[in-house]
């Protein structure tokens, strides 16, 4: 979808602009010509004198070529300025809309704005087909207010309707998921007829809406439209009905797309409709899709198998998705790893551990390279099995094999290491994560922090960990503070205990009610009852609420 919008809002998409291998031998000579003496020109005084030998030469496509060449941008403005009047200049060369575009982009990719905006200022080439590229640099930078700003400055031209700025900062926004400004804006420039929305417009709104779940605005949109749909607006408003659930919806406007007389359904319109079927588990219908696919003469491809394997292993239908990869390869089509990873789901799915392993080995065997997903598959299985050794020489191959592991998959390993009480393992894991790749995040933390509370006389373990945890920017939640209370409480140690409590309630978060209670407990026990006096009206004043078991067992004490 981003290619077809990128035909209007995006660099242009032309033969003008084609890759190096494209060019022609001739050319290729005198771009390496060229660029060379522009590396070697003094940039305080430069002498273009060495270049009017390549004047009889100038062509708008050598000139895009040349600029695209320049790693350096202000060698690409030199020459552009110099090709902008040689001297002499046997042909009348004349730079073309795409000459200023190709610049306009180099320059800004360095982000020399000002010296963009300069260039086609005083050129008196400032366009909406220029600006827009404004728009969308600074929307890749993050400036989101400098992109609005020089969508104004396109209206405020006065040349000519601004359809180009208008997709851009629609487009800006939309990835920027300021869907509602993006609203804002297309609901003024259609009343103040600023713009006569093209396909383009109404698809990025449609795109929009569909992200942010706001289906039925897409859908208004849709029907509202007074241009010719293409396939991309059916596909994008598809693929937002399917991603909501509703089926129904994404059927209605496949329909409207094989009526069309404009457009016909091609490959992302069924697979799109087959994967949300296959995410609902209507099979039935998502099968009926692929053999209406077939009848229309739209072959399915990979992702298309893959969608249907993929719902139906989600579904524990494993033998059924066997036989889909097998009419895949009947088709002439090779099962890849999302294929693969699917089937080791629907294999773990339905308690095939050891056929899961298996299977994940022999696609090594096949040529296949497991990616990340694959392997936390498989590294999830270990750990719901309890065999979490095998779990972290999974991890450790990955690294060898330049695959990073995800941060869930050593969680994974975490807790089943809390659980089997094999703590100093998880800690001394954590502490080589950085080494392999990634970085551990707060429930890595939180895991093994309160799994080290449960053990007695491991808080200063705990301690190390947390102060390691505050250094990589992980705050402490109300869960965690809880469990340091637990464990201080557990080890009698009193002063950290109360430190502690008063932090949490200086952070206003809960205490536990049996956490609380062994709290009271061990403040009376270690005979500090002026603190425990104090603790229990400091809760009390402070609308903390006690159940009566607990209130009662304080009282005792006391």
């Amino acid at each position: 979808m981003a290619r077809a919008f990128g035909k209007v809002i995006a660099k242009p998409s032309s033969s003008s602009l084609s890759s190096s291998s494209s060019i022609p031998n001739r050319n290729l000579c005198l771009i390496t010509s060229i660029t060379s003496i522009l590396q070697n020109l003094n940039p305080q005084i430069p002498d273009f004198s060495s270049l009017n030998k390549f004047s009889p030469h100038l062509t708008p496509n050598l000139v895009i070529q040349v600029i695209k060449n320049q790693k350096n941008p202000h060698h690409a403005l030199h020459f552009f300025n110099w090709a902008s009047n040689p001297n002499p200049n046997p042909k009348n060369y004349s730079h073309t809309p795409l000459c200023y575009a190709a610049i306009t982009d180099h320059l800004l990719s360095h982000s020399l704005f000002s010296t963009a905006y300069s260039l086609l200022h005083h050129s008196d080439k400032l366009s909406d087909f220029l600006i827009c590229r404004f728009i969308n640099a600074l929307g890749h930078c993050g400036d989101i207010r400098g992109a609005v700003h020089w969508f104004h400055k396109a209206k405020n031209l006065g040349r000519e309707h601004c359809v180009y700025s208008c997709n851009a900062i629609l487009g800006v926004l939309v990835r920027a998921n300021r869907v509602n400004f993006a609203k804002a804006i297309y609901n003024q420039v259609l009343s103040e007829a600023v713009v006569e929305p093209d396909v383009y417009t109404h698809t990025i709104m449609i795109r929009g809406f569909c992200k942010v779940g706001m289906v039925e605005s897409a859908r208004k949109v849709f029907d509202e439209m007074r241009c010719e749909r293409n396939i991309v607006t059916y596909n994008t408003l598809i693929h937002g009905f399917c991603k909501k659930g509703d089926m129904e919806g994404a059927r209605w406007v496949f329909d409207r797309l094989v009526e069309s007389k404009s457009c016909e359904p091609d490959v992302v319109s069924f697979t799109t409709l087959i994967d949300g079927y296959s995410k609902r588990g209507e099979f039935q219908k998502a099968v009926e899709c692929l053999k209406q696919m077939t009848e229309r003469g739209c072959s399915p491809n990979v992702v298309t198998y893959n969608a249907l394997v993929e719902g139906l292993c989600l579904s524990g239908e494993v033998d059924e998705a066997k036989m889909i990869m097998g009419r895949m390869r009947l088709n002439g089509l090779k099962d890849n790893v999302a294929t693969n990873t699917s089937l080791l789901k629907g294999l773990c799915i339905v308690g095939k551990s050891d056929d899961a392993f298996k299977h994940f080995r022999e696609m090594a065997s096949r040529g296949m390279k497991p990616d990340v997903k694959a392997y936390g598959v498989v590294v999830n299985e270990y750990c719901k099995n309890g065999k979490p050794r095998e779990a972290v020489s999974l991890l450790r191959e990955m690294v060898t094999r330049g695959v990073k592991p995800s941060v869930s998959s050593f969680n994974a390993v975490f807790r089943v290491l809390v659980d089997e009480g094999k703590i100093d393992e998880g800690v001394l894991l954590l502490k080589q994560m950085s080494r392999m790749g990634c970085s551990p995040n707060f429930l890595s933390y939180c895991i093994l922090v309160c799994g080290l509370c449960e053990v007695k006389s491991r808080m200063q373990a705990v301690e190390e960990l947390v102060s390691d945890m505050l250094q990589n920017g992980h705050n402490l939640d109300a869960t965690l503070y809880n469990c340091l209370l637990q464990g201080y409480c557990e080890d009698g140690d009193e002063e950290m205990a109360l430190k502690t409590y008063y932090d949490i309630m200086n952070k206003n978060f809960v205490i536990k009610q049996d956490v609380f209670s062994t709290f009271v407990k061990v403040m009376c026990a270690k005979g500090k009852l002026k603190e425990g006096d104090t603790v229990f009206e400091g809760c009390l004043l402070g609308g903390f609420q006690l159940s009566g078991k607990v209130e009662a067992n304080a009282t005792e004490e006391h």
